[in-house]
């Protein structure tokens, strides 16, 4: 990626170019700037809806709240992403149905989650770093992988539907087992003994929040993502760079506010849950149901294949070193989190502008920032796996 006027610290392979616009100003209409931020109120109303019946079903049917925000609450707040990656593959705009998928996992973990934890730190029950992280990790490869050749066929969709099945299968199963509290679950800290309280409301109510909650929150993600795409479109934006950043950004508001109404209510499970599930939930169902009834499957993007895919699975690894030390989301890693979001959104539109600021800026986070970044995480993942060899020996 050639330089002008500053030396290259290595030559790094340019991606396929993506479909080149203007950024030009456009006359932005009142009604689309009203819709969108009407969509912005319905989805904090959704979000409180939500959350409440979530939590009262999880009481009500003996679930720990972790295990709710991993499947009911996941499969809710991922309905506007079902939605619209259905109308875009439907309506013949398989960038923006696979920019949507794409960009909204990357939005959970990076806007979403970081957003949460500058809220308050986040504590993450070591099933998640044992098992749920490590399945978002695997769907996120698979879906790269099933993609190398230009598309998520029928079968491939298939194939990421049938693990989303099993996973939730299992998640419900495990989370019914009765269990001998471990050394590791006492250091996690006690299960909440409110959240397996009996229910004192009937659990059809709870049932009906929950599914009044998803109605909103579809609703307001609908004026939000119908208000922002034409607002995009207007400033000249193409159709995949709108579904990696305003529609990603949009879909994904159901669960920023479900995650940071649950942080406010001290369910913070459900927030880590409901991040983690909605990612597997995104390429599980969202991704794999609609190559299925698409019947063709879905076309992948060779510059999605070659830079936003890729950029999706480190994302997600990156969640592992960071939930595993201290088994929590500092503010700190949320600041890191935000601020990475921030940039691959400007690269993105950098890119799409052919800005000459792009190569600089492309060197600048390729040669410093990520690898320090990658280093502090190994760092901290390195003292954590020495102090609980530590502990196991003091143990012993």
């Amino acid at each position: 990626m050639p330089v002008s006027g500053s030396i290259e610290p290595w030559p790094l392979p340019a991606p396929p170019a993506r479909p080149t616009v203007a950024l030009t100003c456009a006359d932005v209409s009142l009604l689309d700037l009203g819709q969108l931020l009407a969509g912005f109120a319905v989805l904090v109303v959704g979000g409180e809806v939500l959350v409440r019946g979530a939590s009262g079903l999880a009481r009500a049917v003996g679930l720990s709240p972790l295990v709710v925000g991993l499947t009911v609450v996941s499969f809710a707040t991922s309905a506007p992403e079902l939605a619209v990656t259905l109308n875009a593959a439907a309506s013949g705009s398989p960038g923006l149905a696979v920019g949507n998928v794409v960009g909204s996992t990357i939005a959970n973990v990076l806007l979403v989650l970081g957003t949460s934890a500058l809220l308050t730190p986040l504590m993450v029950r070591s099933r998640v770093v044992r098992l749920d992280v490590p399945v978002m990790i695997a769907m996120s490869v698979a879906f790269l992988l099933l993609a190398l050749d230009g598309s998520i066929s029928t079968l491939d969709g298939a194939l990421l539907l049938g693990a989303l099945v099993v996973y939730v299968i299992r998640a419900i199963l495990v989370s019914r087992r009765p269990r001998v509290p471990t050394t590791e679950q006492q250091q996690d800290g006690p299960e909440d003994d409110a959240d397996h309280a009996p229910a004192p409301r009937p659990v059809w109510l709870y049932a009906g929040l929950v599914a009044g909650g998803v109605g909103i929150l579809v609703l307001g993600a609908t004026l939000l993502v119908g208000s922002a795409t034409r607002i995009g479109t207007a400033l000249g934006i193409s159709d995949l760079v709108i579904g990696l950043t305003v529609v990603a950004v949009g879909t994904s508001l159901p669960e920023l506010a479900t995650s940071l109404i649950a942080v406010r209510r001290g369910e913070r499970d459900l927030a880590v849950g409901n991040i983690v599930g909605s990612n597997i939930f995104n390429i599980g169902a969202v991704l794999g149901l609609t190559a299925v009834l698409s019947g063709d499957g879905v076309p992948v993007a060779e510059a999605a294949i070659a830079f936003d895919l890729p950029v999706m699975v480190a994302v997600a690894v990156t969640l592992l070193p960071v939930v595993f030390t201290g088994l929590a989301v500092a503010r700190w890693e949320g600041v890191l989190f935000v601020g990475y979001y921030l940039a691959y959104t400007l690269y993105l539109l950098l890119d799409a502008a052919e800005h000459d600021a792009l190569p600089r800026f492309s060197n600048v986070m390729l040669g410093f920032v990520i690898p320090l970044t990658v280093l502090t995480l190994a760092l901290l993942s390195l003292g954590e796996f020495r102090r609980r060899a530590t502990a196991r020996a003091v143990r012993g």
